[in-house]
Order: structure tokens, then sequence, then C-alpha cells
């Protein structure tokens, strides 16, 4: 198609922007958001639609972005440049800049933001051995567009409030310890210490004495002084036992007074010891079976099940690894003083891997992609498993005859007209087609998109 320099339709125009590396928002005078480009997707994890229609003020009441600077902007009347973190830890530089009317009100507001990533690069070289932190991950928080999973995080943020014993199950490299975190975080017992346990790493002969302590001459080669355990150092707060299906028999009697009682003996001890903890559980082993064989205590598993929480594995939230993998890209580039890029084959092929080590394994692979890539992780970076697994997905979605072939063309240039022009009269002008027929189209391959 020739386009002059001088003839663009607004479709074109749009299509453009699309791929720009920035950022662009556009907002009404209402602050209603009316134009966004595709780099939306990359900063916040979000669809265009998602955010399409909503109040820039929803979108900062979920935390994908800090500090707002929109209210500012409508008072002012004037450009305004800040330093923005967005939920997936992206730090933008951005700018806005309101379109008033004769009347000097705000008409329109158009930002622009950029990622900070080579800036803070150069900052870092100038400022090593000084005080920076940029290793250090800021996101506390936890990332999902899931509706299941934003369910478990609001009940997950119910049951902080109160002070009963919680257990969360679920596969490894679920995230249970950070749903842990965010229970402590969003707790009465926010200020006070947060420990985590995890009893599969420490040895039985020694799990006692590290969580009990003891007294001075308790055993050959114990301290004189004796040692306070971990359990009381972090009395007034939140005592996390990761793996608790690992802590050895002898050990769950004594685990379960101090749920019950709030009490406990250290080692060579013969006086009881006080203890206010809020005890936090994790498991990825069947209990109930463990019970019933004999290899959990019943009166511990009933104690600790006071309320649970089942983490969802990466493959029941498949709209998760985008937003997850720019996060770990973000957070790996600030470590080791990169700025790789990810390609969208390669984003494609992560969608398509079922992740059995879950978000962990994503983490970890983002990370190794960080180290050996190049510029840009494309899919020939892939390790074989997930390579390979996205070449069997590309070739049982390949059309398998002409007519096939035809439809899929038909249905993809359908679905991606209308993702950007939203209405069936531009989707017919953008097609070459009749309305009354763009309609039809859109009923057919697009509901999901509406």
């Amino acid at each position: 198609m020739n386009v002059s320099t001088l003839d663009f339709d607004l479709d074109t125009l749009l299509k453009i922007l699309d791929y720009s590396s920035d950022e662009i928002f556009v907002l009404d005078k209402d602050m209603k958001i009316i134009y966004v480009n595709d780099a939306c997707k990359k900063h916040y994890g979000l669809d265009k639609r998602e955010v399409l229609g909503k109040k820039s003020a929803e979108l900062v009441a979920s935390g994908y972005w800090t500090p707002s600077i929109f209210p500012k902007i409508f008072e002012k009347k004037e450009p305004i440049t800040v330093k923005q973190t967005t939920i997936l830890g992206a730090e933008l530089l951005t700018t806005a800049v309101p379109i008033l009317n004769e009347e000097n009100e705000v008409e329109l507001v158009v930002t622009t933001a950029r990622e900070m990533q080579s800036y803070k690069i150069l900052k870092a070289k100038e400022d090593k051995g000084k005080q920076g932190e940029l290793g250090e991950d800021s996101f506390s928080g936890i990332i999902t567009n899931n509706e299941k999973m934003k369910n478990v995080l609001k009940f997950a943020q119910k049951v902080a409030a109160a002070n009963s014993t919680i257990l969360i199950l679920g596969e490894s490299g679920t995230g249970k310890s950070v749903l842990s975190q965010y229970i402590h975080e969003n707790s009465k017992r926010k200020n006070r210490p947060f420990l985590t346990i995890n009893c599969a790493a420490i040895p039985a002969e020694l799990m006692e004495s590290e969580l009990f302590g003891y007294t001075p001459g308790a055993f050959t080669n114990a301290s004189k002084s004796g040692k306070k355990g971990l359990i009381e150092s972090v009395d007034g707060g939140t005592l996390f036992l990761d793996e608790i299906g690992d802590m050895p028999l002898p050990l769950q009697a004594k685990m379960l007074q101090v749920i019950q009682d709030k009490k406990f003996i250290p080692i060579g001890g013969n006086k009881e010891k006080t203890v206010d903890v809020r005890i936090i559980a994790a498991t990825n082993k069947n209990l109930e079976e463990m019970v019933q064989n004999k290899t959990f205590r019943e009166d511990l598993y009933y104690r600790l099940n006071v309320v649970d929480i089942r983490m969802l594995p990466l493959r029941e939230r498949p709209e998760d690894i985008i937003p997850l993998t720019y996060h770990f890209l973000y957070k790996f580039n600030q470590m080791y003083e990169v700025n790789k890029l990810i390609s969208n084959d390669c984003l494609e092929w992560l969608s398509y891997f079922s992740w059995p080590g879950n978000v962990r394994q994503l983490e970890n692979l983002i990370e190794k992609l960080v180290i050996t890539s190049e510029d840009v992780i494309g899919i020939e970076d892939l390790p074989e498993g997930i390579y390979n697994n996205g070449v069997r997905q590309i070739e049982k979605t390949a059309p398998s005859s002409l007519n096939e072939a035809v439809e899929q063309a038909k249905r993809e240039m359908v679905r991606s007209s209308y993702k950007v022009n939203r209405s069936s009269r531009k989707v017919a002008a953008d097609l070459q087609i009749s309305q009354t027929q763009a309609a039809k189209l859109i009923r057919e391959y697009c509901q999901d998109l509406r």
C-alpha cells in the first residue's frame, strides 16, 4: 500500500503509534483514558481494552503506577514531568502535557512515558560503592490479572486482619512465601518481625535447638550462655513455617503447644516461656493423607488449618505469564546492569508453556536469559523443552487445508482490526467490506474482546 506523508488516515496513525517504544496516553477532561498504545502491556501487564474508558484514578488506586500526576496537571494547566514506578517494577520518566480550549480549560491531556533503565544503568555505574540499592527488588506485591487469583488476594487481605492461624496450600514455586508476607504486611503485626523457617532446610537433629533455643550447658558443645530460639526472636510478629510437612514428628507436639498455649520450654530448661506469634504454615504435600499415614499429627493439622488458602499454579493463570515475564525482566536488568529486551515471538512461546515449576521456574528462566542472551531475547535463546513445546503448539494450530487457512486468516484480520478500531464501521472501512458483514464477523470472532 502506497501511503504518502500527507494522507495518513486515523487507522494508519493509530497502528504507527502502537509500534512506539514510548507509552502514550490520552485523557479527556474527566480524566478518562480515551487512547493508549500497546506499550501499556509492557509497563502494566494490561491489554488496551482493559485500560480504555477507565479513569486514571482507578488504575492508581489499584497500584498500576505511582505517583499520580493527573490531578496536579488539571490544577496547574502546564506540562509536568515526574518519575513513576509501575506495578511490574518498571521506572518511567513521564511527561504530561495539557491541551487547553479557548476558555483556558483542560480539554485533553497527552502523556508520554519512557523507561529509565538506561539512565539507571549509567547512574549505577557512577554511584558504584555508594549507597545505591539498584539490585534490590522494591516490588512487594503480587502481580496478577487473573480473577481467581484476585479473589485469593481479597480473601487473604480479609483474614490478615484477624489473628488466626493460616495454612497455605499449593504446588512448589507458586508463591506461597510471597503470599505469607502479603498477609503479614496487611495485618496488625506489620510493624513487628516476620520470619520464614523452611522446615525442609534445617536438619532434623538441629531443628529443635534452632526453633526453641537452649539453656546453658543443655548438651555437649552447647554455648555457655545458652541460645535464644528463632520462635522467641519473632515475639509479637509472624512466623512463617514453610514446608511444614517436613517437620519431624517429635517437634510437632512442641509446635502444637506454641500454637495452642503460646508457650514452650527451651532444650535443657524447666521453665516455660511465653511467646506471642502468629503462625502461617505452607506445604505442597497432602497433609490429610499424611495424617492417615501417621506421619503428621492430626491435632496439629487441625490447629494449622483454621483458615486455608490455595495458591493457583501458573498454568491456571496464563494471563499472568507476560506481566510476570516483564516484571522479572525489569528486576534482572537492574540487578545485572543491562537493558535486555524480549521479542514478541519469545513472549508467545512462553505463554504456550505449562510451567510445572510455576512462578519460580519462570523467574529462574528470565534470570538465565538476561545473563546469557544478546540484546534481544528471542525464541532461539529458550531451553530446548520450552522451544519444542512452542513448536508443537504452532504445529497444532497450523491450518490443515486451504479452507482452514482462509478461515484462520479471516479470523485474525477481523480480531486485529477490532482490537484497534472498536466499531463495525471502522472495521468495515479498514478491511474494505460492508458494515453489515463487519458486524456479523465481529459477533462471530470477537465476543471475548467486547
